[in-house]
């Protein structure tokens, strides 16, 4: 028997010009602060923007820009909040603070819930913080949203970016776009990540330096946005439009 929702996911999307997946093989490598900074600049720029924090793992978009005390409004579906000029929408509202241990089937419930009755109306981009990693999330939304792109993260660290080979192999395999990687957390001067990346035949994006000023930014959108991460996600942002 067909899910009935599956028809609805397309409605949902139906009016989102671009949908980009903010993806990294690990975690730990800056993934939901690039996917929150990144629809920050968007916004900034003059399009219309959602934010959807779908890392099961640890949602943490709603703590690095300080949104708090706002809800979802149910009409016909669910509504997104406006927050910081973007709709925002996460699974936080659902899960609250407690961890959600989710695996195989439940795992493809909950995104075909969310992304079926989550209403984003007309959008230039909605940006989705990922979870980490090749699983049941990543593949779901592979088979769920429709034209769905993949940037991916990653820092200087082999091991980091081994996963992320791992990743751009998959995604080659089933044909989904690669708008290119982001190296972050730059601590000095190598072009390994640039050129292994380049031997992938995937767009590398640019490099993030090590930004100690970042923990202190947290909760606090306009902090971040002074940034000198901010200031290169703005870079990269003018790169995928």
């Amino acid at each position: 028997m067909v899910d009935p929702r599956l028809s609805i996911i397309d409605e949902r999307i139906r009016e989102v010009s671009r949908i980009v997946a903010v993806s990294s093989g690990k975690g730990g490598v800056g993934k939901s602060l690039a996917a929150a900074t990144l629809a920050l600049k968007l916004t900034k720029m003059g399009y219309t923007v959602g934010l959807f924090d779908l890392d099961f793992t640890s949602p943490s978009t709603h703590v690095i820009l300080g949104i708090a005390d706002l809800q979802p409004k149910e009409d016909r579906g669910i509504v997104p909040p406006m927050a910081h000029g973007m709709k925002y929408m996460s699974i936080i509202y659902y899960s609250g603070e407690y961890a959600t241990p989710l695996r195989g089937a439940d795992v493809s419930n909950v995104l075909i819930e969310l992304l079926s009755i989550t209403r984003w109306a007309k959008l230039d981009f909605l940006i989705i913080d990922m979870p980490p990693g090749i699983g049941d999330a990543t593949l779901d939304l592979i088979r769920l949203v429709k034209d769905i792109e993949f940037l991916i993260v990653t820092t200087p660290s082999q091991l980091a970016f081994e996963t992320v080979r791992k990743l751009v192999s998959l995604l080659k395999e089933l044909k989904i776009p690669v708008i290119g990687v982001i190296e972050n957390m730059k601590t000095h001067k190598s072009d390994t990540i640039r050129q292994q990346t380049r031997k992938l035949d995937v767009k590398f994006l640019g490099e993030i330096p090590y930004d100690a000023r970042i923990e202190e930014s947290i909760g606090s959108a306009h902090r971040l946005s002074k940034t000198i991460f901010a200031e290169k996600v703005g870079e990269i942002a003018l790169r995928i439009q």
